[in-house]
């Protein structure tokens, strides 16, 4: 799909996965569940083929989450940093590496932003990682809140 084809429809309430949202040159997109139980489908709508949540790209393999280094064209470079232990000095070495990730046009972010990426199959000749949501924004709480302990 060309890049000035793509449509994207910013949407009043976040829509729930299973949902069929009517496109204005009338193509239908349906909002997909891509396995990760603690992210949310973003606010916008899109036709974007490689998109995970409206595409037919599957998310696969590992979820890693990074800061924004830049933004360019549909593509988002994203350093990862990890901690690894090394047994000869018995400390922690901070580690880092650049990712480079598609970007749907669903989903807005900045430089600066962290963001939540997953493994998919091969996108680009560079490119093997799709952005699945911005950190704060589109995060959910798994635990579980606690109403009242009962003392006896």
């Amino acid at each position: 799909m060309a890049q000035s084809s793509r449509l994207v429809v910013e949407l009043q309430e976040r829509p729930r996965p299973g949902e069929v949202i009517m496109l204005p040159n009338g193509e239908r997109v349906r909002v997909r569940h891509i396995g990760v139980p603690w992210l949310l489908p973003p606010k916008a709508v899109c036709n974007d083929d490689k998109c995970p949540w409206h595409g037919h790209v599957k998310v696969r393999g590992t979820i890693l989450e990074g800061r924004v280094v830049s933004v360019y064209m549909g593509q988002v470079v994203i350093q990862h940093e990890w901690l690894h232990y090394s047994p000869k000095y018995k400390r922690y070495i901070r580690k880092r590496r650049n990712i480079h990730a598609h970007l749907p046009s669903c989903i807005k972010v900045n430089v600066g932003d962290y963001v939540v990426i997953g493994e998919t199959r091969p996108l680009a000749k560079f490119i093997s990682f799709v952005v699945l949501g911005k950190r704060p924004d589109d995060v959910t709480s798994v635990n579980p809140e606690v109403k009242e302990i009962q003392q006896q």
